[in-house]
C-alpha cells in the first residue's frame, strides 16, 4: 500500500528539551492511523510539524511523494485538541471565513457547510456565536470546518473531547466514511476503546522516541501469548485445576457465567496445539468457553511503555 505522508527522522528541540528525536513514520493512503503515546511524548510537536506550525530540526516530511510545502496546507484537515475558534463571531459567518482561507470560494463554501449543517442537524446555529454554544456544540463547528475542503490528509487531535456518547458515535461513523472515501486519517488520542474500533495502523512515542509501530492486526499478533480463556463444567473444579496445573501453566480467570464453570487462563508451550487443549479438555467437562486471549491496544500500550522506562 503506497503512502500518502512520510515523516523521516524527525527531531526537534527546544532548549535543551529533546521534543522528538529521530522519529519516522509512514502512514498509508486511505487508512486511520493511530498516534499515541503519554502526555508529553512527543506527540503534538509531530503534529505541528506535519502541519508547518513549527519546523523540524532535523529530518524530513513528505506528503504524497513531494516534500513538504506551504501549498500543501490545503491538502490537509486539522482539528486541534485546543479548539480555535473565535468565540465573538458568528458561526457561519466563521465557517465561511475559515474555508474560503483553505482555497475555497464562497459560493462553494456555502454550498458545502449547508450540506454539512443540514447533516448534523444545526442549521438554527448559523446566526449563534460561538460563545452561545457548548462545548459539543462548538466541537461540531470545528469538526465540519476541518473537513469540508475534502483534504487528503486529516489530522484528530482527541476529537471526541466534549461529546457525549451519541455524539461520540456520529463523528466516529464521520470518520470512517471520510476513510472510506479515500480520505487518510491521523488519529491521536488516550481514549484505546476508540483506537480499537477505528485505527488501521499506530504508531507509539515515548520519551520523544517511536517505540512501536505497525498494522494494528500484526501488532496484536506479534503481542499474543499463545494464552486461551477457558470455562468448563465438570464435576470437581477443585481436583481438575489441580490436574491442570501439572500440565499446563494455568491461572484463574475472571468472568461472568450463570453457572459454576470453572474459569481459567491457559497458556501453552510452542509444542502444544489449541486443537490439542481443547481435545484434552472434551474429556473432562462440558467446555462452555473457550477463546484466545488477544491483547488489546490499551493492554500492549501499558506493556510496551513499561518495557522503555
Amino acid at each position: 500500500m503506497a503512502n500518502l505522508l512520510e515523516v523521516q527522522q524527525a527531531t526537534k528541540q527546544f532548549g535543551n528539551f529533546t521534543a522528538l528525536q529521530d522519529v519516522s513514520i509512514q502512514v498509508p493512503k486511505g487508512s486511520i492511523f493511530g498516534l499515541l503515546g503519554p502526555n508529553g511524548a512527543g506527540k503534538t510537536t509531530l503534529i505541528r510539524i506535519i502541519n508547518q506550525i513549527t519546523l523540524p530540526d532535523r529530518g524530513s516530511v513528505y506528503l504524497d511523494n513531494e516534500p513538504l510545502k506551504p501549498q500543501h496546507i490545503r491538502d490537509i484537515g486539522y482539528l486541534p485538541e485546543e479548539r480555535g475558534l473565535y468565540k465573538s463571531m458568528k458561526v457561519g459567518e466563521q465557517a465561511l471565513y475559515l474555508a474560503q482561507l483553505k482555497g475555497l470560494s464562497k459560493a462553494e463554501a456555502k454550498e458545502r457547510l449547508t450540506y454539512w449543517f443540514d447533516k448534523f442537524d444545526i442549521s438554527h446555529w448559523w446566526n449563534k456565536k460561538i460563545q452561545e454554544l457548548s462545548k459539543g456544540m462548538a466541537q461540531k463547528v470545528q469538526f465540519i470546518v476541518t473537513v469540508l475542503h475534502k483534504p487528503k490528509l486529516l489530522i484528530f487531535d482527541e476529537p471526541f473531547s466534549g461529546f457525549d456518547p451519541i455524539n461520540a458515535n456520529v463523528i466516529k461513523d464521520e470518520i470512517l466514511q471520510l476513510r472510506d472515501e479515500g480520505a487518510t486519517v491521523i488519529f491521536s488520542t488516550h481514549r484505546m476503546e476508540s483506537v480499537e474500533e477505528l485505527c488501521d495502523h499506530i504508531a507509539l512515542i515515548n520519551k520523544s522516541k517511536k517505540i512501536l509501530e505497525g498494522k494494528v492486526t500484526d501488532i496484536k499478533r506479534a503481542y499474543k501469548s499463545n494464552t486461551f480463556e477457558v470455562g468448563i463444567l465438570t464435576e470437581n473444579n477443585t481436583d481438575l485445576y489441580t490436574t491442570l496445573q501439572g500440565k499446563f501453566d494455568v491461572t484463574p480467570a475472571d468472568f461472568k457465567t450463570i453457572d459454576d464453570q470453572l474459569k481459567m487462563k491457559i497458556t501453552l508451550d510452542n509444542n502444544t496445539s489449541s486443537n490439542e487443549l481443547l481435545q484434552y479438555l472434551s474429556d473432562k467437562g462440558q467446555i462452555m468457553r473457550f477463546n484466545e486471549v488477544i491483547p488489546g491496544v490499551n493492554e500492549i500500550f501499558i506493556k510496551t511503555i513499561t518495557e522503555n522506562e
